[in-house]
This record gives C-alpha cells, structure tokens and sequence, in this order.
C-alpha cells in the first residue's frame, strides 16, 4: 500500500513538473473471440504484482544492450498496478461465464476464486518481443475449484518499436494470460 502511494505520488510530481506534453496510453486487451464457460460463479483478481520497472508510470524498453529505458515523452494513462489489474479483470469477465471484479469485492457474498497475478517479467525486449512472464495463484477458500499455482510465459511480437506498439502488445498480453486462466478454471 505504500508504495502505491508513492507511486501515485510520484505521477503527481512528474505531471506537476511539466509532463503534460508527454504522450498517454492506455492498455486496452483486446475482446475475446466468446464466452467459455468456467467451473466457478465469480472471481476477485487481487492487484497484480509487478516488477518495480514495469510499475513506474513511464512506459520502458529494452536496448541492445539489456538496459531498461524510459521511451521519451510517453506515459502510461493510468497507474500500471490500477491498469494492468483493471483490464485484466475485464478480459476474464467478458470472456468466461464467471462475474468478475478487481479487489475489493464489491458483493455481499465473496467470490469463489482468489487470483493473485505476480508479474516477474514484463518488458518490450530488444528482440523484438513483448515477454509477460510469472505466476498465478488461484485460491477457492471454499474449496469449489482445486487451489493451484500456475507458471505463465507469453511472447507477443512487437510490430514496431515505439510506446504505441509496446501499450498494444501490453494489451495482447493480458488477453492471453486472462485465456490461459480461462483455459485452466474449465478444467
């Protein structure tokens, strides 16, 4: 929770100094192709865990030689932990049979699923990649689905090498760890 707020407090300052002519972009996942049905009525994503560079309001990549670099004038819309959980609580919820919210919970009886997203690998490599790379932990308190943790590596190609390119491949990502949690909970 602090460092959230330091973060948030950190986006203020860098707005406050200037970073208004800094182009904003959003993670939008793109819709799934349908609905599957999952084994569960309902799904809080917990805030999803992320890498201190992959959290910071300025949107990196990667260069030729491994260093991390912010991509000039270019921000990301919103806070990376607010956005990331966001979207990807709206990708399961339009694309399972599950009703699906960001924490809090915001219904009386709990969700049947607990997920917890820790990000270790979230980059716009130099090869030319976008990698979303980590671990989920699906918790069922009440026992309705079998608990596990599943590993995830997703590898998007990026179309260009600019900060539109890395929000669009950012999106792609989450489409496609939100189908493979998807895929799993069917099971």
């Amino acid at each position: 929770m602090m460092m959230r707020a330091s973060l948030l407090l950190l986006a203020l300052l860098l707005a406050a100094c200037g970073g208004n002519n800094s182009a904003r972009y959003l993670v939008d996942a793109p819709a799934s192709d349908g609905v599957r049905n999952v084994r569960v009525r309902s799904i809080e994503v917990r805030d999803v865990v992320l890498p201190a560079y992959a959290a910071a309001i300025e949107i990196a990549q990667q260069d030729e030689t491994g260093a991390l670099r912010n991509v000039p004038d270019t921000l990301w819309a919103d806070e990376p932990v607010r956005g990331i959980t966001a979207e990807l609580a709206r990708s399961l919820d339009i694309g399972s049979s599950a009703t699906v919210a960001a924490e809090p919970w915001p219904l009386d009886t709990p969700a049947d699923v607990q997920l917890t997203v820790r990000v270790e690998r979230m980059v716009a490599g130099a090869d030319g990649h976008f990698t979303l790379s980590g671990q989920c932990a699906i918790a069922a308190p009440d026992g309705v689905v079998r608990e596990r943790l599943v590993r995830f590596d997703i590898r998007i190609p990026l179309k260009a090498a600019d900060a539109s390119a890395i929000a669009a491949a950012t999106g792609q990502g989450i489409a496609a760890l939100a189908d493979d949690i998807i895929a799993t909970l069917s099971r």
